[in-house]
């Protein structure tokens, strides 16, 4: 189990829970990173007695200083100040619930460290899997999942102890978000409020967006292949509203296993942070008498298409995932900002990554120079296409 835990993106839904599970456990927090929000983090602080707190921004930062400047407790801001985080030598493990490409840099930082990774930041995976894999592998480094969805294929995976060519099907579930089986008439009134009012999961409103429009599943489809090794043609999304089952595992023989539990983050976390061992955890135990109905429903790649653009991006490699993940970053921005409504913020990414042609991924500097062009190209077609509209 960890024993002293460093997390980045200790501020938002998932980091927050991890330092609950963390205290919990008895295990230390050595280091906390966030990008602006230093109210929060100077709580956090002052609670949980980091030896570091690293916060992004640089004017939150001064602010943040000042006010922790009787707990002696060091803080550090940007690019260097995070890395610094992530790679403290009194860390045996990284939390990486940062949203975006930003938690790329950190995530290669803390593996060069010799950092176990606790990984909720799927964009650095959907970009540099096998950047990410790579560097684990030399290093000698685990990756944990972090999300509901990889912790159970995981958990299913480590239960059955097969081998690889032993696996027919994933069935990587979807909750189906808040317009599962709505109308296209429905979807063009949807409003910031509706899509942010996820029925299962309390997210950050990045992540929420994502999982209303699907392109969450397809980005997790890319993640499933980095994380597992597996082809994405034995990946299949599957409805499941309820929330209940978390993903499922087919084997050769036709036989299935399934992780189920409540929707609580709480223990993927706990056993991202505590593997290969089990503890007992404030998750609500699952009452059967109540699950009276689990349902499951073929997804339908034709009315909800980010799943199929990702799964084309993953066939294109190179830089083509790090591209769309960026112009799936910006259309997100200008839907939450009120630019654009909810049906043409997913045209505008389908039709930003139409165009591009990929290159091959040499080092990381490419990584990110794609992500970049994605956003860049996606503004630049809003302007031109959309912001009339």
């Amino acid at each position: 189990m960890t024993s002293n835990l460093c997390v980045l993106g200790s501020t938002g839904s998932v980091g927050t829970r991890a330092l609950e599970v963390a205290q919990r456990l008895g295990i230390g927090v050595c280091a906390i990173a966030a990008k602006k929000n230093y109210q929060l983090l100077e709580e956090q602080a002052r609670r949980f007695r980091p030896k570091i707190v690293s916060i992004y921004d640089s004017q939150a930062a001064l602010r943040l200083k000042n006010n922790l400047k009787d707990s002696f407790i060091k803080v550090v801001s940007g690019e260097e100040g995070l890395l610094e985080a992530s790679s403290r030598r009194d860390s045996d493990m990284v939390l990486n619930a940062i949203s975006g490409i930003s938690g790329l840099a950190p995530t290669l930082e803390a593996i060069n460290a010799g950092k176990n990774i606790s990984m909720a930041n799927k964009e650095s995976i959907v970009a540099a899997g096998e950047i990410i894999r790579e560097n684990a592998k030399n290093k000698g480094v685990k990756i944990l999942p972090v999300d509901s969805e990889h912790s159970a294929i995981f958990q299913c995976l480590e239960g059955a102890k097969k081998e690889k060519k032993d696996v027919k099907k994933i069935f990587l579930t979807a909750s189906g978000g808040p317009f599962w089986g709505k109308s296209r008439e429905y979807l063009e009134k949807a409003t910031i409020k509706q899509t942010l009012c996820h029925p299962n999961w309390k997210m950050g409103k990045k992540i929420t967006v994502d999982s209303a429009s699907f392109m969450n599943k397809g980005l997790e489809l890319i993640e499933t292949t980095h994380l597992f090794d597996i082809a994405p043609e034995f990946i299949e999304i599957l409805v499941h509203r309820q929330s209940i089952i978390h993903s499922m595992v087919q084997y050769r023989d036709n036989s299935v296993m399934a992780q189920m539990s409540s929707t609580d983050m709480g223990l993927p976390i706990q056993y991202a942070i505590t593997w290969p061992e089990k503890f007992d955890s404030c998750v609500a135990e699952l009452d059967f008498a109540e699950l009276r109905n689990l349902s499951f429903e073929k997804f339908d790649e034709e009315i909800f298409k980010l799943p199929s653009i990702c799964r084309n991006a993953l066939k294109l490699g190179g830089t083509a995932p790090a591209f769309l993940v960026g112009a799936g970053e910006k259309a997100v921005e200008l839907f939450l900002d009120s630019k654009i409504s909810f049906l043409p913020m997913i045209d505008l990414i389908i039709e930003t990554f139409s165009a591009y042609k990929p290159c091959k991924i040499l080092s990381i500097n490419d990584v990110m120079a794609a992500n970049s062009d994605g956003q860049n190209s996606s503004l630049e077609i809003f302007f031109k296409s959309f912001a009339r509209q």
